[in-house]
């Protein structure tokens, strides 16, 4: 019969078998052990430890000098309070071996110290149906990102994937999670809960936690929209409507939406956006306009549309529009096009 069956670890409380416990009690036993047979038998150190060793392992070797009666006393009580300890000491052993407690921890232990290498990264708040497609997303773009779920299902599922998922298990509304997560050193967060209000308080803390965190929030209900807003997000997404929207679309302007999922790598293709703000360019570029900047004799690649600091978006800006602070160009080009172009202002900032 296995060990487990002896102790019966199913029924017991995890929180009962603690390691830490087990060693506590087993040092204590020695030190109490040898104290006392150096105290009543007046033993030496090593004699002292030699007698508790063979005491309690039950080996069944002769005393260093024949005890007196108190001696023997003393070790019939060591030998008695050991039989708990040993087989207290036992029951841990078995669950964190047999159980596969030391695994999951050590498990547990690379997890963390991946995400707590982390910087600059994405944090996802949920994996339904929506967070998986995110996450294939993120992964697409080679974007780092750490996922936060509470349903113990869901994270049984992430555990066998075949994508290797940072992750961690708990409620994503408390704050310590979000500690968890890295959430002073990252980029992003998009919550993607079933529930407005809890993706209504991931944002409000969420905000609190981190002032410049761009924070993006599912919503179910219209109605949540404004509150979601107002709690700090920086974008609120009904994917109901959006999807609603994508297939009427596909019925007037097919090859529209088609070249959009395209050019959004839905098909795997190699081109894509990226943002250019002003703190991005290079100082001796900043408040020339775009026929200045020379980004397509450069790179290749395109400026197709500028979102001024209100949020208001002009489509192909003239060649004389100047990117002020807290605006944007939006530029289109291939992969090797937009690496080329971030390399640029890398390296003209350095």
């Amino acid at each position: 019969m296995a060990l487990s069956g002896w102790f019966k670890l199913d029924s017991v409380p995890s929180n009962f078998l603690s390691m830490k416990i087990a060693l506590r009690l087993l040092t204590g036993e020695f030190i109490v052990g040898v104290v006392g047979y150096m105290i009543i038998e007046d033993y030496g150190f090593f004699s002292a430890l030699y007698m508790v060793v063979i005491t309690i392992s039950t080996v069944g070797f002769n005393e260093v000098s024949p005890l007196g009666e108190a001696g023997r006393i003393f070790t019939s009580i060591l030998i008695l309070c050991n039989i708990g300890i040993f087989a207290y000491s036992l029951a841990v052993f078995s669950y964190f071996i047999i159980e596969g407690e030391i695994f999951k921890n050590m498990y547990a232990n690379r997890i963390k110290k991946r995400i707590d290498d982390l910087e600059g990264h994405i944090i996802l708040c949920g994996y339904g149906k929506y967070g998986k497609e995110i996450t294939n997303n993120l992964m697409l773009h080679q974007t780092s990102f750490v996922v936060l779920e509470n349903s113990p299902e869901k994270i049984d599922i992430i555990k066998q994937s075949k994508q290797d998922l940072l992750f961690l298990e708990g409620d994503a509304t408390k704050d310590e999670l979000l500690y968890k997560a890295g959430i002073e050193r990252a980029r992003g967060l998009i919550t993607a809960l079933g529930d407005d209000s809890d993706n209504l308080f991931v944002v409000f803390s969420a905000r609190q936690l981190n002032a410049r965190l761009i924070i993006i929030s599912r919503a179910i209900q219209e109605r949540s929209q404004p509150k979601i807003i107002k709690a700090g997000a920086n974008h609120v997404v009904m994917p109901e409507n959006i999807g609603g929207f994508y297939m009427a679309t596909l019925v007037n302007k097919p090859g529209a939406v088609e070249f959009f999922s395209f050019i959004t790598n839905e098909y795997h293709s190699d081109i894509g956006f990226e943002e250019l703000g002003y703190e991005n360019l290079p100082v001796e570029y900043r408040g020339k306009p775009i026929s200045a900047l020379h980004l397509r004799q450069q790179t290749g690649a395109n400026i197709i549309g500028y979102r001024d600091k209100f949020g208001k978006y002009i489509v192909n800006p003239s060649p004389d529009t100047i990117l002020e602070r807290g605006a944007k160009f939006i530029v289109l080009g291939s992969e090797d096009q937009l690496t080329k172009l971030l390399q640029i202002c890398k390296m003209n900032k350095a």
